[in-house]
């Protein structure tokens, strides 16, 4: 049994690193220099002090070793929504990629409103971050811009280009005009568009993509079939109750986003009209349920998981005084059971 003095000394709340150097018989900043990962020493004496911890159980504090070094060791990240299905998948990455570089992330919601989102950036700095990563949001980009001129910053969602300051972008248009192209190429003409929050730039460019793809099929835009949503599912079902109650002809509809395609499926099993028989239905963002969906979404693809990795690689670039030479991975379409051609559904109303 281990005496008192003895189980005291392996309390990781007393262990120093100086108790830790002396166990390993090495001085503290060569210690110091092996946790931080800047020791160039023999093969022995990293042992010896890889020993000396696990014997002592002992946990480095990285708020001393980060003000040591004139940082916190942290991250913060501005998302719009901590429980949205999308955003969640970009949160995770970063994460994970930032604790491999002993950083860790601190998340603050900005739920799309300008002057929370503000907020939220002066309570990262009052805790002394060493960065903020900003997916999308409403920080208008003359306040990024001036934001990184005190430190990194890099945004999703943006086109920017500044100092200290890096942005990762999918071209969302091209993402929209694929899916109305392969629901014109299925013969469809009268195809539904149900936009997201009309104060985003994804849901503008979304719109000018759908827009664009039906002008160069010689199909010019029918406002009336154009329907608001916020991005939610309960407004993908209000956006086509309202469509459907409108009498409007349409055989498709492609909405803004995989959350209210959700909705208007609901609507469409409501009014007994089948998909794709009856209606082909495309999302976009191929959120991890679209696959399970009944039937399988087809929708477009951006991954977002890919986006906050190389948002946190980015962020590592720029704390280490580097200049990111990173881009977003390219949208595309993935097809699944919930489009068919126009021809088919015509045949299959005989």
């Amino acid at each position: 049994m281990l005496s008192k003095e003895r189980t005291k000394l392996f309390d990781p709340t007393k262990v120093t690193l100086e108790m830790v150097a002396a166990r390993a018989g090495v001085s503290p900043s060569t210690v110091s220099r092996i946790l931080n990962g800047t020791a160039v020493v023999s093969r022995e004496k990293r042992v010896a002090v890889e020993n000396a911890i696990a014997e002592l159980n002992f946990v480095p504090n990285p708020v001393a070793r980060g003000l040591a070094g004139g940082r916190s060791l942290s991250v913060g990240v501005v998302t719009q929504a901590i429980d949205s299905p999308f955003y969640g998948g970009a949160l995770r990455s970063i994460e994970d990629r930032l604790g491999v570089e002993g950083y860790s992330a601190l998340f603050v919601s900005g739920h799309w409103n300008a002057r929370t989102e503000a907020q939220c950036l002066i309570a990262l700095r009052s805790r002394r971050v060493d960065g903020v990563i900003v997916l999308t949001g409403r920080t208008s980009d003359a306040g990024l811009v001036a934001c990184a001129k005190t430190l990194p910053v890099v945004v999703t969602g943006r086109s920017l280009k500044a100092p200290n300051l890096f942005s990762l972008n999918v071209d969302q248009a091209e993402g929209a005009r694929l899916a109305t192209q392969h629901l014109l190429a299925l013969g469809h003409r009268d195809i539904a568009f149900i936009c997201g929050d009309p104060r985003h730039a994804d849901s503008k460019q979304r719109l000018q993509g759908y827009k664009a793809a039906l002008c160069s099929a010689g199909c010019l835009p029918n406002a009336e079939l154009i329907l608001m949503g916020d991005y939610t599912e309960s407004s993908g079902l209000a956006a086509a109750e309202k469509l459907i109650a409108s009498g409007k002809s349409f055989t498709a509809i492609f909405a803004a986003n995989d959350q209210m395609a959700y909705g208007a499926r609901l609507a469409l099993h409501r009014h007994h009209l089948h998909v794709p028989n009856d209606v082909s239905l495309v999302g976009f963002d191929d959120l991890a349920s679209s696959v399970y969906a009944i039937p399988p979404l087809t929708t477009v693809h951006q991954s977002i998981e890919e986006i906050g990795q190389l948002a946190a690689v980015a962020m590592l670039k720029l704390l280490a005084g580097e200049s990111p030479a990173l881009s977003a991975p390219p949208a595309h379409l993935v097809e699944r059971e919930s489009t068919a051609s126009a021809k088919r559904m015509h045949n299959s109303s005989n």
